[in-house]
């Protein structure tokens, strides 16, 4: 029996497609064909990167009634395109090179690849990426500066620590923090040639003054003039970039300003402080309408398995694939630290940790959390209310729950006889 579909065969009628590289790019224009009815006819050119000739390209785009133009993302070559016919008024589509691909045997030339794009675009046959709005760009590019500045002063920071291990200074051992108030002192007398233990010991502040023993101990090692050398320089790129990171810091809370509110209410989830709401913001937008639901949020983002389905058998469906890394990033490390707290989420981390392992927990929780900033993002009236850590206890069938124990104690070797309370 035939089932009717909500799907329609529309044909875009005047659409352009680009294949782009860095230093030009073919441009296809499929519009209807001038002296046939129900014909197509075709334009392909080739244009370079360069401003001018975009706004040339621009023009030719707009003489022909182009409607729709769609571009493969490929590499960062098509930012600059993107937004620049974006200004002109186009409806600028950017796609998946994975939905666009060639039928076997067919060569590949920058040519064929437009005007193949071009033909699929114009049958409906591709779904558009996610591109935020430009402020929400203006965030993004400085919140994954941010990221990336501050995991090049962590590798810093380790390169200190792999440089004092060389010089047999045990110092990561007794403190925690090596680059707080005492263990800066410390490390700057090193540069200026202290090398006597005591005195180094002696430069401990505040609790680690009740370990001087030790730090004594630890700084009886080979340090010399060539490790104070790299010390120092190791030691300026810290601070440069400390500073590099306070001057992203402030920027950042200018452009976050119109989210000031949004912000507060994504603080409100657990394992989620104002720098990670900074993020999430930056990556999803606060636009939810181009995400219909919470699961095509979820899907977009790679935090739902995905489906493999042969011969009625499912396949690797514990894989999430590739998303947006930046993301993942955030949304991991605020499931780690709601895994800590007393509340639904923490719990929630917990139960699948012990059954499941860490990994599969973080992305369960992560998963959550993302639910959660959907709705909250798509009402702005919503706010985080905890469902509590004891959830799941008080949904828990009672009598599934009294066989768990009875069968947990019999494997212990008891014999259960159970008697209801007075």
């Amino acid at each position: 029996m035939l089932e009717e579909t909500q799907e329609t065969e529309e044909i875009i009628q005047r659409v352009a497609a680009l294949d782009i590289g860095k230093a030009e790019l073919t441009c296809c224009v499929r519009v209807p064909s001038p002296g046939k009815r129900g014909r197509r006819a075709q334009e392909v050119r080739t244009y370079q990167t360069m401003t001018r000739w975009l706004l040339v390209m621009a023009d030719r785009l707009g003489e022909l009634g182009v409607t729709r133009v769609v571009m493969e993302a490929t590499s960062d070559y098509w930012k600059g395109v993107f937004y620049l016919l974006e200004a002109h008024g186009f409806e600028t589509w950017l796609v998946n090179a994975r939905d666009v691909k060639h039928l076997p045997g067919r060569p590949k030339t920058d040519t064929l690849d437009a005007v193949w794009l071009a033909k699929v675009a114009e049958r409906q046959m591709l779904r558009p990426s996610f591109v935020p709005p430009r402020p929400i760009r203006q965030l993004r590019d400085v919140t994954r500066y941010r990221t990336d500045l501050v995991a090049a002063r962590t590798a810093e920071k380790q390169r200190v620590e792999k440089l004092l291990e060389d010089a047999q200074i045990k110092l990561s051992v007794v403190a925690s923090d090596i680059f707080g108030v005492s263990g800066r002192a410390m490390l700057a007398a090193l540069i200026a040639g202290e090398r006597d233990p005591k005195r180094l010991a002696q430069l401990a502040r505040a609790r680690m003054r009740a370990k001087l023993s030790l730090l004594e101990e630890a700084f009886c090692g080979f340090f010399s003039d060539h490790h104070g050398f790299l010390l120092t320089r190791m030691l300026a790129r810290i601070d440069q970039l400390s500073a590099d990171i306070a001057a992203l810091d402030a920027r950042i809370e200018a452009l976050i300003g119109p989210f000031a509110q949004t912000v507060d209410r994504l603080d409100e989830i657990p394992g989620v402080g104002q720098t990670a709401a900074h993020l999430l913001i930056a990556e999803i937008g606060v636009d939810m309408t181009r995400f219909p639901t919470a699961g095509h949020l979820v899907s977009w983002a790679k935090f739902a398995p995905g489906v493999k389905e042969s011969a009625g058998k499912r396949k690797g469906t514990a894989t999430t694939g590739h998303g947006n890394p930046y993301l993942a990033r955030v949304l991991g490390e605020a499931a780690v630290a709601a895994g800590r707290t007393d509340t639904f989420l923490g719990e929630r981390y917990r139960r699948i940790a012990r059954r499941r392992g860490a990994n599969k927990a973080i992305v369960a929780v992560g998963r959550s959390i993302l639910v959660i900033v959907w709705h909250l993002l798509t009402d702005p009236n919503l706010r985080y209310h905890d469902l509590g850590a004891g959830f799941y206890d008080t949904r828990v069938n009672a009598d599934r729950a009294k066989r768990n124990h009875v069968r947990q104690l019999e494997a212990l070797g008891y014999k259960v006889t159970l008697e209801p309370a007075a």
